[in-house]
């Protein structure tokens, strides 16, 4: 199931593509149930569609991450209708990625869920810091935003805003809600969201064990090289390769 060698596969046909974005955001979707990312009717993960760029395909509203399919997903325009699929959408999923795709063409996939650590971490209202390597790989490269943040985002203007503050990088801290991350592939988006859990439960426990004066920094010259070596979208993609061999040995059902 993994394409050799290890680069981002390329398709023939479209039908190819969609098939291949469907499985990986099934099962982008059950990792994050597995690790404990789901609250709840809360979060999404969505992926634009390789034909209709003003498409993009979303999981059900009300339905477990554990349990999705890639024959679950919806596929939702820009205008909020579901094109295909028989599950409610999730506003807050469209108002807010609608407008992350519209705005950002380079952007394949978007992922935010409530999970503990983003949570905690975002209401502090303060950046990443560069305190470990896996850490460095946002050194420079994600977005505070303050406004509506804690606010259940549901109108469309509400999404643009959001989207308007998160013009570039790769990652977004939502004060008071989460952090949000976005890729070139499912498994970019995936794997950065992943990523910045744990280094934000590394820090909260650097800071409760330090104090935040107590924590040490790497110098800027140390994490920016480190973020180059790791922090590129290729990357992104490889790190989550073992997660995906992972999900497909325990869970061969999502590809159902």
């Amino acid at each position: 199931m993994r394409p050799e060698p290890f680069r981002i596969p390329e398709f023939d046909t479209v039908e190819e593509h969609r098939l291949h974005l469907k499985q990986r955001l099934a099962a982008a979707f059950r990792l994050f149930g597995r690790f404990g990312f789901d609250e709840g009717a809360a979060g999404h993960i969505t992926a634009r569609d390789p034909e209709h760029p003003d498409r993009f395909w979303v999981n059900p509203f009300g339905m477990s991450f554990r349990q999705i399919r890639a024959s679950d997903l919806i596929c939702v325009d820009h205008d909020g209708n579901v094109v295909e699929g028989d599950w409610p959408l999730n506003r807050a999923a469209f108002a807010i990625h609608s407008r992350i795709h519209r705005a950002r063409p380079e952007v394949v996939a978007a992922a935010h869920a409530h999970s503990v650590y983003g949570k905690a971490f975002s209401a502090l209202g303060i950046p990443l810091a560069p305190i470990t390597q896996d850490a460095a790989a946002f050194y420079e490269d994600h977005t505070l935003i303050a406004d509506q943040g804690g606010a259940v985002v549901f109108e469309v203007e509400a999404g643009r805003q959001f989207a308007a503050a998160f013009p570039t990088t790769k990652l977004a801290i939502h004060q008071n809600h989460g952090h949000f991350s976005v890729g070139e592939s499912v498994d970019e988006a995936a794997w950065w969201f992943i990523t910045f859990e744990r280094s934000a439960q590394a820090q909260l426990a650097a800071m409760a064990a330090g104090g935040p004066d107590g924590v040490k920094q790497m110098p800027a010259e140390y994490a920016r090289y480190t973020r180059e070596q790791t922090g590129y979208p290729l990357a992104g993609w490889f790190q989550f390769q073992p997660l995906w061999d992972d999900i497909c040995r325990t869970d061969p059902e999502l590809f159902d």
